[in-house]
């Protein structure tokens, strides 16, 4: 009788994460709920089984135009500050709270932002980043299984349910083009390096 290795055990897991997001994106983009016209949906995109799952409230114009979360400046931060903590980006996803790019984030369909739970649970990440308010109201109001209420407090690792942590910090749209604002998200964000440094390496 052949015996599965870890790997194939890997292996086999991270296919069904690639097919489950894939039917997501399907369902996502054929999604009649939100009164986007013709533009698609701004998508999650990283690894289907990332450590690290971050989320932020709405898309701006570059990710609107691409599709893709975090592409765009916010995007370019990220990779930096991800770099000099010593993160791989390769174990990272990126998503939206209002995937669609509406004018007014008010009109997606809560359903749709709801959708983030399928997201959450093809991912299992070890760590949820919520950047902002906004996204912090929609992660508590999600209803995720044995959920802790996250606590407005930049730079406090949290614990969200028995299995993920979380890491609030400030909007990253907004700490693009102010000093001040740009040390904040850093001195909350890099608490991230910290995390990340002491995970077992297994």
């Amino acid at each position: 009788m052949p015996v599965t290795t870890d790997d194939e055990i890997r292996e086999k897991y991270l296919e069904r994460a690639i097919r489950e997001l894939n039917q997501l994106t399907r369902e996502l983009q054929s999604c009649p709920h939100c009164p986007r016209g013709n533009l698609m949906p701004v998508l999650g995109s990283g690894h289907p089984q990332a450590d690290v799952f971050m989320i932020k409230y709405q898309p701006r114009p570059s990710e609107v135009e691409e599709g893709v979360a975090f592409y765009g400046r916010s995007g370019g931060a990220l990779m930096k500050s991800l770099k000099r903590l010593q993160i791989d980006p390769l174990a990272v996803y990126g998503t939206l709270c209002v995937k669609c790019p509406v004018h007014d984030p008010e009109l997606a369909d809560p359903a749709c932002v709801e959708r983030i739970l399928e997201e959450l649970a093809i991912v299992q990440p070890k760590i949820v980043v919520v950047m902002g308010e906004d996204a912090l109201h929609v992660v508590n109001d999600l209803g995720i299984p044995l959920a802790r209420h996250v606590e407005q407090v930049p730079g406090a690792i949290q614990q969200l349910t028995p299995s993920i942590d979380a890491l609030y910090v400030p909007d990253i749209d907004e700490a693009l083009d102010e000093e001040g604002a740009k040390r904040a998200f850093w001195r909350a964000f890099r608490v991230l390096g910290d995390w990340w440094s002491d995970l077992p390496p297994y």
